[in-house]
């Protein structure tokens, strides 16, 4: 009797992990963020569609246009053909299109009603992937991934530990570990007055947007790729659960807010991965911070199958050779996580699916290998550490004049310097609110928004630098 109703509780636990898994139907929502009613893909007219759409407002928003500036692996770089975060974001869109396109195809095989009662084609897959891959940078600060650390540690070991008996653990967390995809979350979302609902992106680019769907806190709580940072602020926190109820993604977590990923944010990670693991590494041989020779001898190794050899030796020219190499590295890589995704397909589906796609692949030591390499010659290059040093010393200046300006403003003890400071501010930044964390945001979420060039110049104002 106790037999039978152990096995009878254990086959009810195993339909109900049978039950939990998401669903391409839902994954796939047309709705637009800030809209009431669903959309239906069959209503779309085919020369403008929904998702399509979701790509033209990131391209046209002044948050994009600001990553021309932007720091991808040099900071303000004066050569002509070394990467910025534009041009790297461009890059990542067109190899994300290709995987949806091709994850699509497969995924409409193995699921027809998709196709043949609800009216999807591949090229929607590519649409969301290659919209969320366009702006998955769009929320970091200027120089880099150290303008993150520089945020943060203004808040953990800098002037803005002040604040933190003043806020939540999340909020202070937030802050501390200040993200650029959360900050990109706030920017796709953020609604004020005449832009209601953001960029008004579809809920399926959203969700394949959010890389890390879980809050600030607890930090890292497994070795699941999802729990690796947070993806998105508190005072997002509504709209981030609206978009995974409307997506229907799985929660994680019963003691904080993690959710799975959408699946198609696994295709928006592999394009970013397979751009900056190659053409980073051809930007530090463009530059020579990596011999040629050496250079091109790690990524034959990753292309060895595909080579045409007899073509390949006719190359005269660096750069031609680098380019070549650099196609078939990208095309091997897309045919690798591509494999990959179908594979595991319903794993994913029930959020199990605990890896980047291309940590799965077999290629991951050839992968490695030049990630080593161009950590030690270019991430770690004495040109980088040198403005990332100057980097830190602009952003932390700042954040501490702004921030001391808005706060003097709140508890009406402001100079006519904090005046002055705060003129020089947007308008579409909340100078007015009452909560502590919102203005500490707001500040931080300007001049995260801010080109190289820009906080230069407004660190350069507020010194009194090159005054005329």
């Amino acid at each position: 009797m106790i037999i039978a109703l152990k096995n009878t509780i254990f086959v009810s636990k195993y339909a109900k992990s049978q039950i939990i898994m998401m669903n391409w139907e839902q994954l796939l929502s047309l709705k637009r963020f800030g809209d009431i009613n669903k959309r239906i893909r069959k209503e779309q007219d085919e020369t403008r569609l929904g998702f399509e759409v979701d790509y033209d407002r990131v391209i046209f928003s002044s948050e994009f246009r600001s990553l021309q500036d932007k720091t991808q692996v040099i900071p303000m770089s004066q050569t002509d053909f070394v990467h910025t975060r534009l041009t790297h974001s461009l890059e990542v869109s067109v190899v994300g299109r290709s995987l949806g396109r091709k994850v699509g195809l497969k995924i409409l095989e193995k699921h027809p009603h998709l196709k043949n009662v609800l009216g999807y084609q591949p090229n929607d897959f590519g649409a969301i992937v290659a919209a969320a891959a366009l702006a998955h940078d769009i929320g970091n600060p200027p120089f880099g991934h150290s303008g993150e650390k520089a945020i943060g540690e203004f808040f953990k070991t800098g002037k803005g530990k002040f604040f933190k008996d003043q806020l939540t653990k999340e909020q202070y967390q937030d802050l501390c570990d200040f993200e650029g995809n959360a900050n990109g979350f706030k920017i796709v979302t953020d609604s004020r007055e005449g832009r209601e609902g953001g960029l008004r992106l579809s809920y399926a680019t959203l969700g394949a947007f959010i890389k890390y769907p879980k809050e600030s806190l607890p930090k890292k709580p497994s070795n699941h790729i999802a729990d690796k940072k947070f993806g998105f602020f508190q005072s997002e926190k509504e709209a981030f659960l609206d978009v995974v109820k409307e997506l229907g993604l799985i929660k994680r977590s019963d003691s904080n807010i993690s959710y799975s990923r959408h699946p198609l944010t696994y295709l928006v990670e592999a394009a970013d991965d397979i751009c900056y693991t190659i053409i980073d590494f051809e930007d530090g041989i463009n530059l020579g911070l990596i011999q040629e020779e050496f250079a091109l001898e790690y990524l034959i190794n990753l292309v060895r199958d595909t080579i045409d050899t007899k073509k390949y030796h006719k190359l005269t020219n660096t750069q031609d050779r680098i380019s070549y190499l650099r196609a078939l590295a990208i095309n091997t890589l897309i045919n690798e996580a591509v494999m990959t995704f179908i594979k595991n397909e319903d794993i994913i589906l029930k959020g199990d699916f605990d890896k980047a796609l291309l940590d799965k692949s077999r290629y991951e030591a050839q992968i490695n290998d030049i990630l080593k390499i161009s950590v030690n010659n270019i991430y770690q290059s004495k040109d980088v550490i040198e403005k990332e040093i100057a980097g830190y010393k602009v952003i932390n200046q700042l954040l501490e004049t702004y921030i001391n300006a808005i706060n003097n403003k709140f508890l009406e003890k402001e100079s006519n310097y904090d005046q002055l400071i705060l003129k020089g501010l947007p308008e579409t930044i909340d100078l007015s609110s009452i909560n502590l964390y919102n203005r500490l945001l707001n500040i931080c979420h300007y001049v995260a928004s801010l080109s190289d060039s820009k906080a230069v110049l407004n660190y350069q104002k507020i010194n009194a630098f090159n005054f005329k």
